[in-house]
């Protein structure tokens, strides 16, 4: 899969998409068609529903899904680049099945280093990485292929183990290799058997939930809360699919700087998380995180 490539019409993008996309399947991956942004390249068939309409993950049978369209199924592939065609590439779902894909997504720019800081997140905590896929991003970073047990949920996080350093877990997907974007191609830098996580990386990727005041129903009307926190309310309502996680977490941060009672807003934040489609109990842990993040990781 994957390689480096000239400059090509955009058909014939769509069909190397298609190939190394099919190729992924071959290999037992679960995959769907993105576009030159390496967003879902099929748009959301649910785009036009009134705000409030439960939200569907492919229930009901259409494309248009993001990752949740990701199928391990030739045909049902093809019919999902019939249906994408401005596709320029493919994601691979990570988090799915006895031993799931989890991605390290290492950045190299603006001055910050995520292979560095994770051979010191390493030393700090006596695990290495051992030999996997690697996979060279066009901006000059690196993703990391490993495997987990099926018994660990990880979450998508950005920054959270290391400057630099994003995972992606259930709900979230990586750039498959020969994927075309304006700024260059995804390609195999090191291709070994994927290799399971060290089991400190796991335990780090998935940290002790902190405990949290048990929750009751908000009676507050949201007109008598906060400017403030009614918008990032207002934030986590609207996340586009596969943000919803992220989105909590960077509103809880700043929810937890406006001076409103720390239950109140965790009580907000986790109902309106639970309103958009979040599992509770990883809802109340993803903004514990953000309470008790030294004010520093909160930017």
């Amino acid at each position: 899969m994957g390689g480096s490539r000239d400059i090509v019409p955009h058909g014939e993008r769509w069909r190397n998409g298609l190939r190394d996309a099919t190729e992924a399947v071959r290999r037992g991956m679960h995959v769907f068609p993105i576009g030159r942004t390496k967003m879902p390249a099929i748009r959301s068939p649910h785009r036009d529903e009134p705000r409030g309409t439960p939200r569907c993950r492919g229930e009901c049978g259409r494309p248009g899904h993001g990752v949740h369209d990701a199928t391990d199924d030739r045909q049902r592939l093809a019919e999902l680049f019939a249906a994408a065609p401005h596709a320029t590439g493919y994601g691979i779902a990570c988090g799915r099945g006895e031993t799931p894909l989890l991605g390290v997504d290492l950045d190299r720019k603006n001055g910050v280093d995520g292979v560095a800081s994770l051979r010191a997140l390493g030393d700090e905590h006596g695990f290495t990485v051992p030999e996997t896929v690697v996979i060279a991003t066009p901006s000059g970073g690196l993703h990391l292929w490993l495997t987990g047990p099926a018994a660990a949920v990880v979450q998508n996080s950005a920054g959270k183990l290391g400057p630099g350093i994003d995972v992606r877990g259930y709900g979230g997907y990586l750039v498959g290799p020969g994927s075309w974007t304006p700024t260059g191609v995804y390609q195999v830098a090191a291709m070994h058997p994927v290799a399971e996580a060290p089991q400190a990386l796991i335990d780090l990727m998935i940290p002790k939930p902190t405990p949290v005041q048990a929750r009751r129903p908000v009676q507050m009307p949201i007109r008598r809360r906060s400017a403030v926190l009614t918008g990032l309310i207002r934030h986590i309502l609207n996340a586009p699919e596969g943000q919803l996680n992220n989105r909590l977490y960077w509103a809880a941060c700043r929810a937890f700087e406006t001076g409103v009672d720390p239950a109140a807003v965790t009580n907000a934040l986790v109902d309106a998380a639970v309103t958009a489609g979040h599992p509770e109990g990883a809802a109340a842990r993803t903004v514990a995180s953000a309470r008790h993040a030294p004010a520093r990781n909160r930017r």
